[in-house]
């Protein structure tokens, strides 16, 4: 049924057939006979005693005394970060939301590492147009064949299809996995559809139990968000940090509504998985991430980029404009979402952000120019929803633990989101 599902789609979008590809990876031997020791490329891999090693193999501390000199064994040196360089081809991932804005652009840059990528995600969402499904397999689509990579593409639902994700994560002997699927949408979405949000609980708690179940997934990495963060803290010249989550004693105005504590229930669920069952596991909490790649469809940076590109006059904003937020290009996420998933393993949360905020109104001035555009009326609608007045992120703690922070400011990014976006309405 599955295969006649993916056929079907493939028929209708008149797109290419999947060609998944199957991958046999080996130790290469244990010279010193000991149960635990596992050698990859002639380098030992080694870490906490008795913490499930890639490929479903253990090694205890004692032993990497033994190695050889010329290898280079890595240790876990803190509670929170492990100081090696990961060779990234020497592994498979696998990304949950893999077609979408963000998970596309992560596979396109774990595709450049050499990395054996498989995607997962349903896809075929309820009330969706047709052509956003196009759109996103023709992204894609794209994203593979530019690194000369089959399109491993799983269709499926992870809120209710637990053993067949499990499966595949057997199949693929997948190690590391990325968990970005969620139902999303922008802030009417988060403020009026709660018990749409309530989804990310079932496919969050599917993604890790079939991990942990599967026997072959050593690292774990989480797409958060800044919701987590109590709204009350969201004024203007504070920075959020990690440990400001819960810290206002507000009850369930503790976070930002179910969409926040959903998120955060995940983390916490991704702690006590590291703890209970040796996963090494990270959070990355992200604040308003845009970028080339980006459809217009819920979040203003796309939207208001397309609509500077078709012309529109009056070119009408929601909110007062007075209203300000960190903005983060793509590409800078996704690196520190690879940084994390290499450096930290107990399921500590890191916030991924810009620290600088900028106004909405000189936003869609810096868009406008970017667009050569000139409206003659500019209209900012006070009636719509404008979200949190003011916010952005501390990443103290991303520069300490990854070396992380991010490289493209708002101005380089919105021109190349532009760009990107008349390209894409050319054709």
């Amino acid at each position: 049924m599955v295969a006649s599902l993916k056929n079907h789609i493939y028929n209708v979008l008149d797109l290419v057939t999947l060609v998944p590809s199957e991958v046999h990876r080996r130790p290469i031997g244990n010279p010193f006979g000991c149960q635990w020791l596992f050698f990859n490329n002639a380098r030992c891999v080694s870490e906490q005693d008795n913490v499930s090693m890639t490929y479903e193999t253990r090694i205890p501390r004692n032993t990497a005394r033994a190695l050889s000199s010329h290898s280079q064994p890595f240790m876990v040196t803190s509670a929170s970060v492990t100081r090696f360089h990961m060779d990234w081809s020497q592994r498979s991932a696998l990304v949950t939301g893999g077609t979408g804005f963000i998970g596309s652009c992560l596979v396109d840059a774990l595709l450049a590492r050499n990395v054996r990528v498989i995607a997962a995600d349903q896809l075929i969402a309820p009330n969706t147009n047709p052509d956003v499904w196009k759109r996103r397999l023709d992204r894609y689509h794209q994203v593979c064949r530019k690194h000369g990579a089959d399109l491993n593409l799983e269709i499926i639902d992870l809120s209710t299809e637990r053993d067949r994700l499990k499966h595949i994560l057997t199949r693929n002997n997948v190690d590391t996995v990325f968990m970005l699927s969620a139902v999303f949408g922008g802030r009417a979405f988060v403020d009026k559809q709660q018990a749409a949000c309530s989804i990310g609980f079932a496919i969050d708690q599917n993604t890790i139990r079939a991990c942990q179940e599967a026997g072959t997934v050593e690292r774990i990495n989480y797409s958060s968000s800044a919701c987590v963060y109590p709204p009350s803290l969201n004024k203007p010249g504070y920075l959020l940090k990690e440990d400001d989550v819960l810290s206002t004693a507000e009850g369930f105005a503790g976070s930002d509504n179910l969409y926040g504590f959903q998120k955060l229930m995940t983390e916490m669920t991704l702690k006590v998985f590291n703890e209970e069952h040796g996963l090494k596991t990270s959070s990355c909490r992200f604040l308003t991430v845009y970028g080339a790649g980006e459809f217009p469809t819920t979040h203003a940076i796309s939207m208001l980029c397309e609509r500077a590109l078709r012309r529109e006059d009056p070119f009408t904003v929601w909110g007062s404009g007075e209203q300000e937020r960190g903005f983060t290009y793509v590409t800078d996420i996704v690196e520190g979402q690879i940084l994390a998933a290499e450096k930290i393993a107990d399921g500590t949360a890191v916030n991924l952000g810009w620290d600088k905020r900028y106004k909405i109104k000189d936003v869609v001035s810096m868009i406008l120019d970017a667009s050569g555009h000139r409206p003659d009326k500019l209209v900012f609608d006070k009636s719509k929803p404008e979200g949190p007045f003011s916010r952005a992120l501390d990443i103290s703690l991303a520069k300490k633990l990854l070396g992380w922070e991010p490289k493209i400011d708002l101005k380089d990014g919105l021109t190349m989101t532009v760009n990107w976006m008349k390209q894409a309405l050319s054709t």
